[in-house]
């Protein structure tokens, strides 16, 4: 059973995604939150796999609730979706550079909320990598100031960099795989282990720091792609 906490100040907004997940199979609220500060509190007293949080909240915002709950969470980390108005919304890029696993429009139609639920529950992307990438390109070109971030990417082995480099670039695991001619298995586990070292906690926020560490770059690519794979261990 997926346990989902429901974040947003608009009564009516709340209950109808409650009534929408206590209605469908495999789904169960953990809890209704109209603040960031209750959010933060029900998260640590019962930690939901899956928060649905306003991204923008009175007081606390969604954006400092997510780091709060991320940062108090023991593993497994619960994933956290943002709920916002704009698809470009210029607060949605902060809060992927925080852990956030995607972005939810609010006008979205029930049967996709719940669909989407599902599959950030059981590990997999909201949506295409591409739609991350677009969203950091547009606001890597405004130069808006960024958080701080691992100032090397040293601890990563070769590989690993060149997994975060296709990451960055919109690739998904099957097409990494192709392209560095390896097992779809061993893709995961660079993602999986990269991640690790740079304490990140979702693959779009692994997408912001392709970006932020120079490894990826607006409008073009300062390294060559991955080509086969190297001799010996991957």
């Amino acid at each position: 059973m997926t346990s989902v906490l429901i974040v947003d100040d608009q009564v009516l907004i709340r209950a109808g995604i409650a009534a929408l997940v206590r209605a469908t199979d495999g789904l169960e609220v953990a809890g209704e939150a109209a603040t960031g500060e209750e959010a933060v509190d029900l998260a640590a007293h019962r930690p939901p796999d899956v928060v649905l949080m306003d991204i923008r909240l009175p007081g606390m915002s969604g954006i400092a609730a997510l780091e709060r709950i991320l940062a108090a969470a023991a593993p497994p980390k619960p994933k956290v979706v943002m709920l916002t108005v704009y698809d470009l919304d210029q607060y949605v890029y902060a809060a992927l550079r925080a852990g956030a696993s995607g972005f939810l429009l609010k006008d979205t139609p029930p049967e996709r909320l719940l669909t989407a639920v599902k599959q950030i529950a059981e590990g997999e992307m909201l949506f295409a990598p591409t739609v991350t990438r677009r969203l950091v390109e547009t606001y890597a070109r405004q130069g808006e100031p960024v958080a701080e971030q691992p100032d090397t990417l040293d601890g990563l082995t070769a590989r690993e960099r060149d997994v975060l480099h296709l990451v960055g670039r919109g690739l998904t695991n099957d097409q990494i795989a192709q392209r560095l001619v390896v097992s779809i298995a061993t893709v995961k586990t660079h993602v999986n282990r990269l991640m690790a070292k740079l304490a990140l906690t979702s693959r779009a926020q692994a997408v912001v720091v392709a970006y932020e560490s120079g490894l990826v770059t607006v409008g073009g690519d300062p390294r060559p792609a991955p080509g086969p794979p190297r001799l010996g261990p991957a």
